[in-house]
């Protein structure tokens, strides 16, 4: 799913450059792949039960590779557009059942290739790679319950946190599209290949720390904290360039997209509102739809202006991140001492015989 979804982001050079791709078709093929993740999440919404089933799982993973697959066998922007609407459908669908499934089973624990072309190719071989290392995994069956006690309160929340979800979904697309074209646009290729390759590099052991971190501090409050590093990376590229503020920019960026999506999901499951993590999906995919379309206008005089207007985003994003962790009595954290006494001791079943007491 993170090779459909994301390797547009460094092959997007390499087509504007070999392809003739224009600003504007870039920006649409982004929306494209994001109003076919939005139609995935909202079948989600739908259809719980129908994309909860390993059949559908099995089939959303071919459809992927068969999408990268078919990207450099067309030649016109219009294919391009539909296969990409269609990835990010199948995206969608492999979101929600992998997410669904993690947060069940967690309970209680610079080289170019051969070209664009070349790029689409290896992208596909890598994703029947990891599809068939997936391929065994089956369906989560049915959702669990929300609860049903105190219900008015966490869905006036979860709002909140869709809000604050989608507008991070508006910022992070516009720099996770651009921030390559925009680093060598004004510096020299290999900086942009290597602030990609520094984005992943940050990301791969980010999930474990913001888990660990999760562990001693409240999902929401780092929630906060991960919005506003991330709104300043974007934001440094833009504002002062060269080498130094482009990999600080990545680093920041790469270390924190996966830990918000994790902890905004997970805040959703706390929250116990009926289909929560594919809501927020539909959420976060609508805005990446409206993303790219906002800052069109800003593209065709450069990059820097559309990196901007995604940090301020992302600030709004964690303003409302911030009323979230101060309001929501749900999310709220045990007394301290409370807390740690429940994580470092195993639970108490019942007290001696000769002390217990008529």
């Amino acid at each position: 799913m993170g090779i459909g979804r994301f390797v547009y982001t460094p092959i997007l050079p390499l087509m504007t450059a070999q392809a003739g791709l224009s600003p504007a078709g870039a920006a649409g093929l982004a929306t494209a792949n994001y109003a076919g993740y939005l139609a995935g999440a909202l079948t989600g919404v739908a259809a719980p039960r129908l994309v909860r089933t390993t059949t559908t799982w099995r089939l959303a993973l071919v459809t992927l590779v068969a999408s990268l697959a078919l990207m450099p066998l067309a030649h016109n922007v219009f294919a391009w557009l539909v296969i990409r609407a269609v990835a990010g459908f199948a995206s969608a669908v492999l979101f929600v059942i992998a997410v669904d499934w993690m947060l069940d089973h967690a309970r209680g624990r610079s080289a170019q290739l051969t070209g664009w072309s070349g790029a689409w190719w290896a992208s596909a071989a890598l994703a029947s790679a990891t599809a068939a290392i997936a391929w065994h995994m089956r369906g989560t069956g049915d959702a669990p319950a929300a609860a049903t006690t105190g219900s008015a309160a966490p869905r006036r929340w979860f709002l909140v946190l869709l809000a604050c979800y989608s507008l991070e979904g508006v910022g992070y697309i516009v720099a996770g599209t651009f921030l390559v074209a925009a680093i060598g646009a004004t510096s020299p290729g290999r900086l942009s290949s290597a602030a990609w390759l520094l984005v992943g590099l940050a990301a791969a052991p980010s999930a474990a720390l913001w888990a660990r971190a999760c562990a001693r501090w409240t999902q929401p409050a780092l929630l906060v904290i991960a919005l506003l590093i991330q709104a300043a990376g974007m934001a440094a590229p833009a504002l002062f360039g060269g080498a130094v503020a482009a990999l600080l920019g990545a680093a920041a960026f790469g270390a924190t997209f996966i830990g918000i999506s994790t902890m905004a999901l997970a805040v959703g499951r706390v929250l116990a509102v009926p289909g929560a993590v594919a809501v927020l999906t539909a959420g976060y995919s609508a805005g990446q739809i409206v993303g790219p379309l906002a800052v069109t206008p800003l593209v065709h005089h450069g990059f820097q202006a559309a990196l901007l207007a995604a940090a301020v985003v992302v600030a709004v994003s964690a303003a409302a991140a911030l009323w979230l962790r101060l309001g929501c009595r749900e999310l709220s954290p045990p007394p301290r001492g409370a807390d740690r006494r429940t994580a470092a001791t195993p639970p108490v079943r019942s007290a001696p015989r000769s002390r217990r007491r008529p």
